[in-house]
């Protein structure tokens, strides 16, 4: 039986040794299983049943056996992460005062307040942490379709301070090796977007679109694909259409992971690339309340880029709801990419790019 949750956090010094594993939830279907690290409250693993690969691991670290011991953000903790209270990074005085880049979320030991439970043709389970310093407090639903490899999470934002603030919540998947390779291809609904490597006050200049970047020595880029180079290190793309999607399609797999949203709640989607060694090492699919990685004094002082606000308002004791759902789909060896994703009530769509258009679809209860 497991231990309570609670008691991690007072008891933690002296009953548990380094053998003792890292306490997780485990949501499992008929069809795709899912797991939460608790210390710091990523989904560091979400796969088929019938095919073990995860695409959310993107470290060497990930492979070995991460304990109670360990603090709450270590490197098994990088598959699918929230960045909250911030996506940018402190400012010099935040940092003296302990924050720090990516917010709290992920480096607090988040609590299991519903085992997940099978009811309707989902299994639903709920979590929550809260932010101290932040003042902040999140609580995470997830429901996974009993009959199809897709799960939808709600997560609600509290603000538990006397006074109003900004912040922002960027969901922060990332795929990594075997799943990622050199022709792994990753598509979306991205519309105008920015090099993050631009200089403040107008990082925007100049405009790409989707999925076209430039790198500073002004060589085009297709951000579909990463190879040798990861320049631009991270695009940023506004949302045009009433969803956002983005994929990320592995044919040497034979798998493709997805993620669908309310691009109302999440008008941003950022993509970062990283090379190690030569090969793709990382590729961040992050989308969110802001597409501009910098201290909240600079979101404040810049405002909007092409008319999508870089923060959001929480006034205090108000909480704030957000969205997504996470999917897989098996696909052939010579899968082509994506060109669209679509939800309608009862099944979510995808269709193929190129000129064979294959169409791919999921029976689903309601989403959103």
């Amino acid at each position: 039986m497991r231990i309570p949750v609670f008691l991690f956090s007072l008891f933690l010094p002296f009953i548990f040794h380094a053998a003792e594993p890292r306490p997780v939830l485990v949501v499992k279907s008929k069809v795709a299983e899912l797991v939460v690290d608790l210390g710091g409250g990523s989904i560091a693993d979400f796969h088929l049943n019938g095919n073990g690969l995860n695409p959310l691991q993107w470290d060497s670290w990930a492979f070995r056996s991460v304990t109670n011991e360990d603090p709450p953000m270590t490197p098994r903790s990088m598959g699918h992460f929230i960045c909250l209270d911030r996506w940018g990074s402190a400012s010099d005085a935040e940092k003296a005062n302990g924050l720090t880049n990516h917010g709290e979320a992920s480096q607090v030991w988040w609590e299991v307040s519903q085992e997940p439970v099978s009811q309707g043709g989902v299994i639903e389970a709920i979590l929550s942490a809260r932010l101290p310093l932040a003042g902040l407090s999140v609580e995470r639903t997830i429901r996974l379709q009993e009959n199809a490899s897709v799960v939808s999470v709600t997560e609600s934002v509290k603000n538990h301070n006397p006074f109003g603030r900004i912040y922002n919540l960027v969901q922060h998947p990332t795929v990594g090796g075997p799943f990622l390779d050199e022709d792994t291809i990753v598509d979306a609904n991205g519309t105008r977007g920015f090099m993050q490597d631009r200089s403040m006050p107008n990082p925007e200049i100049p405009e790409v679109q989707w999925p076209r970047a430039i790198r500073i020595d002004g060589a085009e880029v297709d951000i579909r694909y990463l190879r040798d180079d990861h320049q631009p290190g991270v695009v940023s793309y506004v949302l045009e259409d009433e969803y956002g999607w983005v994929t990320a399609s592995s044919p040497n797999s034979g798998l493709l992971i997805g993620y669908i949203w309310k691009a109302s709640e999440f008008p941003w989607l950022n993509i970062w690339r990283h090379v190690k060694e030569g090969k793709p090492y990382a590729r961040g699919l992050e989308f969110g309340t802001t597409g501009l990685h910098v201290p909240g004094h600079s979101l404040v002082a810049k405002g909007k880029i092409f008319d999508r606000a870089l923060y959001r308002y929480i006034d205090a004791s108000e909480t704030q709801t957000f969205q997504y759902a996470n999917f897989l789909l098996e696909i052939p060896k010579d899968f082509a990419g994506v060109s669209s994703v679509k939800y309608e009530a009862g099944k979510l769509s995808v269709v193929e790019a190129g000129k064979k258009k294959r169409a791919f679809y999921l029976s689903v209860s309601e989403l959103f």
